[in-house]
């Protein structure tokens, strides 16, 4: 069984968080939803999300990819976390995946992880950041290596289902998304 990370901070858009987490509980993943902080996360529109464990306390643990959702001040949150940045560096070493929607690819650059990566992001959730070698499309979604980004909030759905491919193929996909009733 494949086992994704959610972080989710105060701020997360809870359209991408929701959206992400679950689709992969439909592919059968393992999700674990980890919270910055003890307690409940308010998310950017007012949802109340309860994280499963606080981010420290699986920081050490083995994960199949690290999915980020966006949304603001959600992504400036995480990307204020050091013990996030850290361990989005350890995965990349590992060139295990990282994913980021929307505002969230704020975090792999903060990161220094999507350095010399082709990527994507929400419109103007780059600005004013030192992208390096980066190259920054406005395409719906990149792959580029592990890094995975996506443009944002209706982009979600598209990109969770790319991810299930990814990493659990393309029959695993059709199964999850014949079930969702998406229009042709």
């Amino acid at each position: 069984m494949k086992t994704i990370l959610i972080p989710l901070a105060e701020g997360v858009e809870e359209l991408e968080a929701v959206t992400l987490m679950d689709l992969f509980v439909r592919a059968g993943f393992e999700v674990v939803r980890a919270g910055l902080k003890p307690g409940e996360i308010l998310a950017a529109r007012g949802t109340r999300l309860i994280p499963d464990v606080l981010l420290s306390s699986v920081a050490h643990l083995h994960f199949d990819a690290i999915v980020l959702p966006g949304g603001q001040p959600g992504a400036n949150n995480l990307a204020a976390d050091e013990t996030l940045i850290e361990l989005l560096q350890r995965h990349q070493a590992a060139e295990r995946p990282v994913g980021a929607l929307c505002a969230a690819p704020r975090v792999l650059v903060a990161a220094g992880v999507a350095s010399g990566r082709t990527m994507t992001a929400f419109p103007g959730a780059l600005d004013g950041l030192e992208t390096g070698t980066s190259t920054i499309t406005d395409a719906v979604h990149e792959f580029d290596g592990p890094v995975w980004t996506s443009r944002g909030p209706g982009t979600a759905m598209d990109f969770a289902l790319a991810i299930i491919e990814k990493l659990g193929g393309t029959e695993l996909r059709q199964s999850v998304e014949v079930k969702l009733v998406r229009p042709e």
